[in-house]
């Protein structure tokens, strides 16, 4: 019997692992540890539109700087959930400022890889509070299939889809939704 169960781990799990592998790599096969956020974001299949945000808001100084910069990036269809009409007032030039309040809100200062959140949402007794380049709020927690959640400062809920994706300067996330900062007034 234990050869049995042994000959059966020996065959199928390497291909479990294996699939697990192509599986969570399959969208980030562009990003490679050595370049840097931009490069690695322009080349990503599915992080065009956050690409094409950090351009216009001349943010790309920032997001190839030294660094540690962690950012939580949007895939392309994450922005599906937004107001109609909102994300295309987003691309006018009379929203810049705007455009770059929501693309500095992805941000954090230093490097935060999954269990680095996971720790703080511990110490934080089940929510962790970040602040944001924008200098907005950032939340998270653990949801109830152990997905590590964002929350923005309007209560929008973000997962994060991929982590700990290397950068020369930093940390990459891919989220499922894009976070959007509360208003500020002025």
């Amino acid at each position: 019997m234990k050869k049995l169960l042994l000959l059966i781990s020996i065959v199928f799990c390497p291909a479990l692992l294996l699939a697990q592998t192509e599986n969570k790599s399959s969208n980030i096969t562009a990003m490679l540890p050595a370049n840097d956020i931009v490069k690695n974001i322009s080349a990503a299949p599915n992080t065009h539109t956050f690409y094409i945000f950090i351009q216009k808001t001349n943010l790309a100084l920032t997001y190839t700087s030294r660094g540690p910069i962690t950012v939580f990036v949007p895939v392309d269809d994450g922005y599906s959930d937004m107001p109609t009409g909102k994300f295309d007032s987003l691309a006018k030039p009379a929203h810049i400022w705007e455009l770059t309040d929501l693309v500095t809100y992805h941000a954090i200062a230093g490097q935060l890889k999954a269990k680095d959140i996971q720790k703080k949402i511990n110490k934080g007794k089940g929510l962790a509070v970040f602040t944001t380049l924008s200098g907005g709020k950032l939340f998270a927690k653990i949801d109830s299939n152990n997905n590590i959640v964002l929350i923005d400062g309007n209560g929008g809920k973000s997962t994060i889809s991929q982590f700990d994706i290397k950068q020369n300067n930093g940390i990459v996330h891919l989220v499922n939704k894009v976070l959007v900062p509360k208003k500020k007034l002025i």
